[in-house]
């Protein structure tokens, strides 16, 4: 995944998450959280709704790799995502 597709995903699922979030006028090294103002449940969504638009499998463990929009990206970039078995 390129850093365009990886932050145009991020950026559609966090406005169903957080319209109101202006992704050009934030500063995407801080805290993901403080940013988007959006608490614990709503990561959790957020996480969820990057998994069914691709099928990416963020483990618990990697939710601090997760912690900024740029590092999020980062995450997004080099995740793998299953191989259709069709």
């Amino acid at each position: 995944m390129t850093k365009d597709e990886a932050t145009a995903l991020l950026a559609t699922a966090l406005h169903d998450i957080a319209p109101e979030v202006d992704l050009g006028a934030v500063d995407r090294d801080l805290p993901l959280q403080e940013v988007a103002d959006i608490d614990s449940t709503d990561f959790l969504t957020l996480v969820a709704a990057i998994h069914d638009r691709t099928g990416i499998q963020i483990p618990f463990q990697d939710y601090p790799k997760l912690a900024t929009l740029n590092s999020f990206v980062t995450y997004l970039m080099g995740a793998s995502r299953p191989v259709d078995s069709a």
